[in-house]
């Protein structure tokens, strides 16, 4: 696709003050970013359908994609309230009528009494996620393992975030419509607002695991939710029935009890309801799709952080009150600022020290000891700019250029086997000890590799910046080769 045409379908840009924000507001939120150490990648915000700011925490660039994680779970969904539009589906269809083969012999009656409306609720009976049963299925087919879970509420009473609910959704899509997921919502979705080039994760089976493993550029995560606060028209056309969007984006069964907690407000169709009357979809780690219709914006953010309340705090405290309903004065020396602050966001490779006297002992190959990861050796060479390194694992050999204190953008299919793009810089702890940085920038994952000289040996120690539960450190030891 040409870039003419790329640059046709973006959204219009617009100055806050135009739109009714002050940019001293954007300039304190992004201030309360930096004072609490939030790692954001990217941050959109829209008024009134223009673009009134965005910023790059630079390794990270407009032009990426990045791994939206349960953010998939609303597009998962407006697929389905696609569907029903056409009539293809019921919200009412019983699940297992969709599964006569993976159904059980003895079909229970909560059970059998899951629906569609179930699923995209998160209310279907079980106590927790099915997903690390599916995953576990050793035959790869993942709607047979959801539905042999037990069922011990009846559906709709009980709320449990359920991402197997989400995968089952796609399924049933699949087996309705002979089509991926993606298949049905390039043409209905994703080509009327301009996504190109989208990915999703599939299944063992091949089917799109829905509820997570769609990656997007921020761009298009603000289009989504701008066609959203349209009530699902977009340039004059009807994209999303009206009802739906309604229907998916107002509460259909509580969570909690409400309080300062925007995960306690309640739940759509795939849709979390937040404080202040406004809704988003999220996903793991700080992936965001921020719907205030109350303000007319949207909000887009990628991120690689833990704390995801803290981001909501600082939009509820800095950007929401700034917001009025007509234009204000510009005011040049607040605009100069915030454009000086968004030219300047970056996450910098850590500098501890450029050199160590022991780099040339440090170099060479090593025979790494088992380990979950599956690498075989490491092999690392310094010159003046930069540190060469050759990993080798079951899938092949891995080269990457480290830049000395500063990134170099490379791509590597380290991770899974994807070829991604990734920025890699080294730095010195002490003369013996040399930290590696490694940020995959299509995800929200930073890997700190940090190594240690012990004679002929060398202890790795591997930091992972987010994880599901306490914060993963994987060790592990190589042996130097002799040199042939």
């Amino acid at each position: 696709m040409s870039l003419n045409v790329k640059n046709e379908l973006a959204l219009p840009r617009s100055t806050p003050e135009a739109q009714g924000l002050p940019s001293s507001a954007i300039v304190a939120f992004l201030g309360a970013v930096e004072t609490h150490n939030l790692e954001l990648h990217s941050f959109m915000l829209l008024r009134n359908g223009f673009v009134v700011t965005e910023g790059w925490w630079n390794p990270y660039v407009a032009e990426l994609p990045h791994l939206l994680f349960s953010l998939s779970k609303s597009f998962t969904s407006t697929a389905i309230g696609l569907a029903v539009s056409e009539g293809i589906l019921s919200l009412d269809d019983q699940v297992i009528s969709f599964f006569p083969d993976e159904t059980p012999d003895e079909v229970l009656p909560n059970l059998s009494a899951m629906q569609i409306r179930h699923l995209l609720m998160m209310g279907t009976g079980h106590a927790q996620d099915t997903l690390g049963s599916l995953r576990k299925n050793e035959n790869g087919n993942w709607a047979e393992a959801f539905l042999q879970q037990p069922v011990e509420h009846a559906p709709g009473t009980n709320f449990v975030y359920n991402s197997g609910a989400t995968y089952m959704l796609s399924a049933i899509l699949h087996k309705v419509t002979g089509q991926s997921l993606m298949d049905y919502l390039q043409p209905r979705l994703l080509d009327p607002l301009g996504i190109y080039h989208a990915t999703w994760e599939t299944c063992p089976r091949g089917i799109h695991a829905g509820g997570w493993g769609l990656s997007l550029t921020t761009e298009s995560i603000a289009k989504f939710g701008q066609l959203y606060l349209q009530q699902g028209i977009w340039n004059g056309d009807r994209i999303i029935p009206e009802a739906w969007v309604a229907e998916a984006t107002s509460k259909q069964i509580s969570n909690g009890d409400g309080g300062e907690s925007d995960w306690a407000q309640g739940y759509g169709y795939q849709f979390w309801s937040c404080r202040h009357d406004a809704y988003r979809g999220d996903g793991a780690f700080g992936q965001f799709c921020i719907v205030m219709p109350q303000q007319n914006a949207v909000i887009a953010i990628t991120a690689g952080l833990n704390n995801m309340q803290a981001v909501l705090d600082a939009i509820w405290t800095h950007l929401l009150p700034a917001m009025v309903p007509t234009p204000l004065p510009y005011l040049e020396e607040s605009a100069i600022e915030l454009a000086e602050r968004l030219q300047q966001l970056c996450l910098q490779p850590p500098q501890l020290g450029v050199s160590s006297p022991q780099e040339t002992a440090f170099a060479g190959q090593y025979q790494l000891e088992e380990n979950s990861l599956r690498w075989d050796t490491f092999t690392i060479r310094f010159d003046e700019g930069e540190a060469s390194i050759q990993l080798r694992d079951q899938i092949g050999d891995h080269h990457f250029r480290c830049g000395r204190g500063a990134w170099i953008e490379q791509k590597s299919s380290l991770n899974q086997g994807l070829e991604q793009q990734v920025a890699v810089s080294f730095t010195w702890r002490d003369p013996d000890t040399l930290e590696l940085t490694v940020r995959y920038l299509e995800t929200p994952f930073c890997h700190t590799v940090v190594c240690r000289s012990e004679g002929t040996q060398l202890t790795f120690e591997i930091i992972l910046n987010v994880s599901f539960g306490p914060q993963e450190t994987l060790l592990m030891r190589g042996e130097r080769l002799l040199e042939q």
